[in-house]
């Protein structure tokens, strides 16, 4: 129930019958309301990424995604991608203010009525949405949806209150952690508690675009608004407007990758002529990368649907590559390479800014068993360079288990290969993202925003290794 003023109207009439019609009959009688079903796909993902723990981008996929949401428009479908994006990076603020409005848990049987309550809360509290629309909606979800009828009274009331009050409630919450407390207590096991305060606040701040540009950087910076960041990549502002209609887009002069995603490629230095392979491909950021720096590059990657954007993706640049479709733990090729790229799969916690559903969605098992898997990956990697190559480790997780402990573990067993550092002072306004064994390491937190332009970068792990020859 709710508290207050508003506790006499939480609870449904009883219908006693009589000439006139069911509550059920009157809403099924009348037209559907403009914006529903956006409201319902919303509340929709929400409850499977939340409860069932389904990533996201699966389910906003064009083809194979939430029916409900491929069959809407693409204003609608904008509409709901931001309700999600937004309900996700603010969750634990925006149940602990249910919870204060509701004053009693919902039943177990209202999970349904918790994500309608949440989608419409994102809408008044953090989203450019008129208050009465976010309420009537959610008030018109409960109505119908058998399951919630009974709590449509109980949702009128709670985000009316919830409209009438939000400035206190979101000075209330201002203190509440937006990470989920199992990822909070390893950021601040691994980066103390004021860097992970910093990691948990950059998730509510808009992601930047980033650009990876063929040359002169700072030409197409001025060309598009952009500012030049210390790795050379240019970041767009953050009203750049639709990136295909950008200059340069066409003629292949530059590709969107994330500032922290575009130094792996860079630590292996000079590769003109040499043979390199990049492992985990797809969809081709770092390929295009390294075949832009002169080398001749396998790609490989176990999808042959991903292999074919990325085999699209470099034909707009006008580079090339070999495609290798295999899974890499059992690739044995005729030659071996002079150096090696691994992107690994991961946890992807580095990437929360661009994909808040990985907090929900992935758990300490999950950053485990990837850790696991990263290892055997790299070990087999270390097998595909020849002796004095180099190979780079890399991946967009926040967790040293999947980083440094498992590195350090592989080379272990592994003595002719070590750790080829990387010099801060050859990576100017990069000091602070270079750990003291020579890997990058970067995090959400860094880099500051500017009027103009969004802050920060993925959080990223990359290592240069040597072997010895």
């Amino acid at each position: 129930m709710v508290l207050n003023d508003d506790k006499r109207r939480a609870h449904p009439k009883r219908h006693r019958g009589g000439k006139g019609p069911r509550p059920d009959e009157t809403v099924a009688n009348q037209p559907e309301k403009p914006g529903l079903r956006a409201r319902q796909a919303a509340a929709k993902i929400l409850a499977a990424v939340v409860d069932r723990r389904t990533p996201l981008d699966g389910m906003l996929d064009l083809e194979n995604g939430n029916p409900v949401y491929r069959q809407l428009n693409d204003a609608d479908r904008a509409l709901v991608r931001a309700i999600l994006n937004t309900a996700l990076r603010h969750l634990p603020r925006i149940e602990a203010i249910l919870d204060t409005l509701v004053g009693t848990p919902l039943p177990d049987g209202a999970r349904a009525l918790q994500h309608v309550l949440t989608v419409a809360a994102a809408q008044i509290l953090y989203l450019d949405v008129p208050d009465h629309s976010a309420v009537d909606l959610a008030v018109e979800q409960a109505q119908i949806d058998p399951r919630n009828r009974r709590f449509a009274s109980l949702t009128n009331a709670v985000l009316r209150r919830l409209s009438r009050e939000k400035a206190s409630h979101l000075t209330a919450t201002r203190g509440v952690s937006v990470i989920p407390a199992w990822f909070r207590d390893r950021l601040v096991a691994v980066y103390g508690s004021d860097h992970a305060a910093r990691i948990g606040e950059a998730l509510l701040e808009p992601s930047s675009i980033d650009l990876t540009v063929k040359s002169d950087a700072e030409g197409w910076a001025a060309k598009l608004g952009g500012l030049v960041l210390p790795t050379g990549s240019v970041r767009l502002p953050t009203s750049s407007g639709a990136i295909p209609a950008l200059e340069g887009f066409e003629a292949g002069e530059w590709w969107v990758q994330d500032a922290a995603a575009s130094l792996p490629a860079k630590l292996f230095g000079d590769l003109s002529g040499k043979r390199v392979a990049d492992l985990c491909a797809a969809p081709g950021g770092k390929t295009a990368q390294l075949a832009q720096a002169g080398a001749d590059v396998t790609a490989l990657d176990q999808s042959g649907n991903r292999l074919k954007r990325l085999v699209s993706n470099l034909a707009r640049l006008g580079l090339s590559a070999t495609t290798v479709e295999a899974n890499m733990a059992e690739y044995k090729p005729a030659d071996l390479f002079d150096a090696v790229l691994l992107d690994a799969p991961c946890s992807s916690t580095g990437t929360i800014r661009r994909h808040p559903d990985v907090l929900w969605t992935k758990g300490p098992e999950d950053i485990e068993k990837l850790a696991r898997l990263q290892e055997r990956l790299l070990r087999h990697a270390l097998t595909l360079v020849k002796p004095g190559g180099q190979l780079v480790f890399s991946n967009c997780s926040l967790d040293p288990s999947e980083g440094e402990e498992m590195v350090t573990r592989v080379l272990a067993d592994h003595p002719a290969w070590r750790i080829e550092p990387a010099i801060p002072t050859e990576w100017p306004g990069l000091e602070a993202a270079i750990s003291p064994l020579g890997a990058f390491r970067t995090t959400p937190a860094m880099l500051p925003a500017t009027t103009t332009h969004a802050g920060g970068v993925d959080g990223f792990y990359a290592v240069r290794l040597r072997h010895g020859g």
